[in-house]
Formats: structure tokens, C-alpha cells, sequence
């Protein structure tokens, strides 16, 4: 959900992209709190582009599953009021299907690390419908490699953090 080139300049998606940058490099609380401070100028029924984005983002800046999963729930229901107009408003390459495949393996992720298998199991199936919406390259072969080991973890009834997942720099 990151785009180099926007089609209509966005302040609050450049906020966002701010505050991501930041959690990138390590300084996690600041970007947590940029980012809720975002989310609380947005509210919870504003645009779903900011709501997708930003909640997909803080998802990876918190270690524990359940925090995780609040925003994960937050970046789905986003992407489901979500339109290709509005996307592409932003970047012209953007359409909704392409948010899913990794919506989805977030959540499934964050099911198993829980326990909860049989809804991991539901997550990661959604994930692998929609890989076909992936690009080729490095962004679309990260997301289906995490696939196959949400897979893999889900099978064995493993719920330890995988290595290649995004997640809080401490």
C-alpha cells in the first residue's frame, strides 16, 4: 500500500508515510503516536484510503498479536468501504484486489500467533485467493513467501513470530 508516485498529492498520506518511515528506522513510539494522532484526526469513518493505510502500517508497530489484530480488523474493514476510484485518486496503479493478499495473511497471522488456528486457517486461505491480484517482483514474491510460511506455521500449530514478518523495532 505504498506508493512512490502520487497521482493527487495527499497530505495525510503523507503524514502517514512519515510516521511509517520513522517505525522503519527504529523509532517506533514516535511513529505510534504520529500515527494515532492521524487516526484520531481521520476518525474511524473517514476516508478509507488514510483508515487502510495507516491502521495496515500500526499493525506491524506493536510485537504483541492482540494489538496487532485490532488494527489489522480496522485496515480489512477499510479496505472493504474502499473503492478503485478512490485508490487510484491516489496512485493510478492502485486497485483494492491488490490490498487483500496481504490484509488477509495479516490477520491470519496474527490468528495463529493467538492460538487460534481455525480462523488463522480462514485468513490465509482468503490470502492465497487473492495472490493472483499480486505484481510480479519483490513486493508480490515477499507476500506470497509469508504466505507459505503462515501456512506451514498454521500446520505445525506454530504461534512463535516468524522472522520475515514486519514488526516493532524495540
Amino acid at each position: 500500500m505504498n506508493a512512490t508516485s502520487a497521482t493527487t498529492p495527499d497530505p495525510i498520506m503523507a503524514a502517514i508515510g512519515t510516521a511509517v518511515s520513522l517505525g522503519t528506522e527504529g523509532n517506533v513510539e514516535t511513529a505510534r503516536r504520529d500515527l494515532l494522532a492521524i487516526w484520531r484526526r481521520i476518525g474511524a469513518v473517514g476516508d478509507p484510503l488514510h483508515r487502510c493505510t495507516l491502521a495496515h502500517h500500526l499493525a506491524d508497530l506493536y510485537e504483541e498479536p492482540a494489538e496487532s489484530l485490532v488494527w489489522d480488523v480496522r485496515a480489512l474493514d477499510a479496505a472493504e468501504a474502499l473503492t478503485d476510484q478512490r485508490a487510484r485518486e491516489y496512485h493510478a496503479s492502485l486497485h483494492v484486489a491488490g490490498f487483500y493478499p496481504s490484509l488477509h495473511l495479516n490477520l491470519a497471522d496474527d490468528f495463529r500467533r493467538l492460538g487460534l488456528f481455525q480462523a488463522a486457517t480462514e485468513h490465509i486461505n482468503e490470502a492465497e485467493n487473492h495472490t493472483s491480484e499480486l505484481p510480479e517482483g519483490a513486493y508480490g514474491d515477499t507476500i506470497r513467501t509469508a504466505v507459505h510460511e503462515v501456512v506451514e506455521a498454521i500446520a505445525e500449530r506454530d504461534t512463535t513470530p516468524r522472522a520475515s514478518a514486519p514488526h516493532a523495532v524495540q
